[in-house]
């Protein structure tokens, strides 16, 4: 009879199998975080798109009421200068119609959004992309904490072309929405499914203005048919405070539109010897006397593309690697084009 003391004692890992195992379990970790990465885009991705459909049901209803879209700031010449006859964006208009309707009884629209922080410091959950990093305000103010904050999509401003020609005619551009003027659906003779509404954009995106904001030219600059094409412009200075999408409050291209100068996401070089990035071009503000011309760009943080919605109220999500062609052509609201989303 064997003693107990001598019972064969199980056998221990050895260093060589616990490594085994430790090599087996990083490769799953490996496999498994991505799919919980994808899933976590695609759910973001999807929440998205629902806000952007809010937006789009409530510019609907705000030209069944009114008989045409809401208008993306007002500015008027005064002889030497542009003012501000209503600063507001499109989407202050139509907070009513989004279940902001105390929000919007609240702005004084016969005053700039810059005096009323207590409005443009808000938090509009519909405009903000879930996968937004940089949803925070901006702007010290004692009372609100801060004075604004940004929005995560940008209205169709046109191609190229944003407000020109101040002191005389006031020319907008070629888009669904842009300053000054208020379009009714029959303006839309590309028809409202085959024409862009809004689409992303980035909060805080670096932006650059033309060197001499007065310029008014005699001869339209020519469409950049690419982001190198941008240096023959003469761009003044990229400064790190210069950033665009930061006011959802603000009817400038800037701060609530896009162009389809080029496609979503294309990185540009705009500051002499600097690295492509993001960043954005306008030539001058719509509050400036030069004329306004913008390259700003749709940009979003899900991979592949922007989540767009289409003036029927139809969202979609548009892949980077859209031709220019069917970019622009979708940009323009009476172009003549057809064309269809891939």
């Amino acid at each position: 009879m064997k003693s107990p003391h001598l019972a064969k004692r199980p056998k221990a890992f050895t260093l060589i199998e616990l490594l085994v195992v430790i090599a087996i379990l990083a490769v799953l970790m490996g496999l498994l975080v991505p799919a919980v990465q994808k899933v976590r885009d695609a759910a973001a991705r999807a929440r998205c798109s629902n806000n952007i459909r809010q937006i789009g049901i409530a510019y609907l209803q705000y030209l069944d009421l009114n008989g045409w879209m809401p208008h993306n700031g007002d500015y008027r010449w005064g002889g030497s200068a542009i003012y501000f006859s209503n600063s507001w964006s499109a989407f202050a208009r139509f907070l009513p119609l989004i279940e902001q309707e105390s929000l919007f009884k609240a702005i004084n629209f016969d005053d700039g959004y810059w005096n009323q922080p207590e409005i443009s410091s808000r938090r509009i959950p519909s405009f903000v992309c879930p996968s937004e990093v940089n949803d925070r305000g901006s702007g010290y103010h004692a009372t609100f904490g801060n004075q604004f904050w940004p929005a995560s999509y940008g209205l169709n401003n046109g191609t190229w072309s944003v407000l020109t020609a101040k002191a005389g005619a006031m020319r907008t551009g070629d888009g669904a929405f842009g300053p000054n003027r208020s379009y009714r659906s029959g303006e839309f003779a590309d028809g409202m499914s085959n024409t862009l509404a809004l689409a992303e954009v980035k909060a805080y995106t670096p932006r650059i203005l033309g060197s001499d904001t007065t310029r008014v030219f005699q001869v339209a600059p020519p469409v950049p048919e690419k982001p190198s094409d941008l240096s023959a412009l003469n761009l003044g200075a990229l400064e790190p405070h210069n950033l665009g999408h930061a006011v959802w409050a603000a009817g400038q291209v800037q701060e609530t539109g896009f162009t389809t100068t080029f496609t979503p996401n294309t990185r540009t070089a705009l500051a002499p010897g600097s690295s492509a990035q993001e960043a954005d071009l306008v030539l001058a503000m719509e509050y400036q006397v030069g004329d306004t011309y913008a390259a700003v760009t749709s940009r979003s943080y899900h991979s592949g593309g922007v989540n767009v919605l289409m003036l029927d109220g139809s969202a979609r999500f548009v892949q980077d690697r859209i031709s220019l062609t069917t970019w622009r052509a979708l940009g323009t609201r009476s172009g003549g084009e057809v064309v269809e989303l891939p």
